[in-house]
């Protein structure tokens, strides 16, 4: 005879095969299903992640300031309102001032580029001017300039037409975007102002509803991932900001033009784990060639060298020891995660393999203590 803990097993067994196969045959309605619930719980998604960005400084604001406060007193209470708002403060203050900073070195260099637009022009109808050959050339080819020119009229006609079209779309996406973005905004202060009580209240949930051991192992392991995952995130940041400073310092040095504006956005692409900072090389190679082509081949040296320097001292050291993960696991993450969910999956995967690996690690500890195995 099945004892009654076996006959769940298998009816919840048999419930998930079902789920799975109903899932299977109408998975173009699962998804779009799927679609329309993340739809309408995008803005607290996306305030949870706010709150959970904000909350990594926010907790070091409020041990400095408030980590001697008494147990009770005005000053503990009052501790989580005034770290948000100095938090909140210090990063809009980095933000303006990152933009009050490059806005009028995009702005000048918006401005060249735009007079150099007719020299290009100038030097390519020197060139055809030099070389009749080419005028010969295009007399030698059979066209129908009038299908041409009709091609381009439709061209035009149809390209008017979408942005109109685009322009109504753009402006209903602005709108909700905006939208969306202050309800998580107000949503993610509501979490990181009551983030004492949620805890409490999660804890009381898993232990009403888990057995005391299941609900310790689950705790213990939102743990894990919540250290992982701030870990990760400061390791990141400062990861950016030493590879952005590098460059400004580097390119400063050898008279290299736009040092402020790409060491800026070298340091921002370079939030995105190993890959990022070949963005921000195109672009500044770019800017640099419009200027000088010979200094744009120097920049480019100048980057491989900065990136060997990043990608095998800083990144394994700062952000692959922040997480605890090995360089090779860093790289296998990336990998992974990119060619899934895109950027945002550079992003996430590496804590959370590095929470797999831990948790495996220990797993692994484990099983050879119960076997008395002792392997170095």
């Amino acid at each position: 005879m099945l004892d009654r803990d076996t006959i769940r097993k298998i009816q919840k067994l048999i419930v998930f095969t079902l789920l799975i196969l109903v899932g299977l045959w109408r998975f173009d309605v699962v998804v779009g299903a799927a679609r329309f619930i993340l739809h309408i719980l995008s803005p607290f998604l996306l305030g949870g992640a706010i709150a959970f960005i904000l909350n990594v400084p926010m907790c070091r604001i409020q041990k400095r300031l408030f980590g001697r406060a008494a147990q009770g007193s005005k000053m503990e209470r009052a501790a989580a309102p005034v770290s948000l708002l100095v938090t909140i403060l210090a990063v809009t203050g980095i933000l303006g001032l990152v933009v009050v900073v490059v806005l009028p070195e995009l702005a000048s260099t918006v401005a060249a580029l735009s007079l150099k637009i007719p020299e290009m022009f100038e030097r390519l109808e020197t060139h055809f001017t030099e070389n009749p050959e080419i005028f010969r050339w295009f007399e030698e080819l059979q066209l129908n300039w009038d299908e041409i020119l009709a091609q381009i009229v439709d061209f035009f006609y149809v390209g008017v037409n979408t942005m109109f079209g685009s322009t109504i779309s753009a402006a209903k996406g602005i709108v909700s975007a905006v939208t969306t973005f202050f309800i998580a905004f107000v949503f993610a202060c509501y979490i990181l102002l009551q983030k004492e009580t949620l805890g409490r209240q999660m804890r009381k949930l898993f232990f009403a509803y888990l057995k005391k051991e299941r609900a310790e192992s689950v705790l213990r392991v939102c743990g894990l991932t919540s250290r992982t995952f701030a870990n990760f995130l400061t390791g990141q940041c400062l990861e950016a900001v030493i590879l952005g400073a590098m460059f400004f310092v580097s390119m400063t040095i050898l008279r290299f033009p736009y040092a402020l504006l790409v060491g800026v956005l070298v340091a921002f692409t370079a939030l995105i784990p190993i890959f990022g900072a070949f963005i921000g090389c195109a672009v500044g190679a770019f800017l640099i060639l419009t200027v000088n082509p010979v200094q744009a081949a120097g920049f480019i040296a100048l980057f491989l060298v900065l990136q060997q320097v990043e990608g095998n001292l800083i990144y394994p050291h700062v952000v692959g020891g922040s997480v605890g993960l090995p360089s090779i696991w860093v790289l296998a993450a990336v990998s992974l995660g990119g060619s899934l969910m895109g950027i945002v999956g550079m992003l996430v995967f590496i804590p959370i393999v590095s929470v797999l690996y831990t948790l495996l690690r220990e797993n692994v500890h484990a099983r050879l203590e119960e076997k008395d195995l002792h392997i170095e």
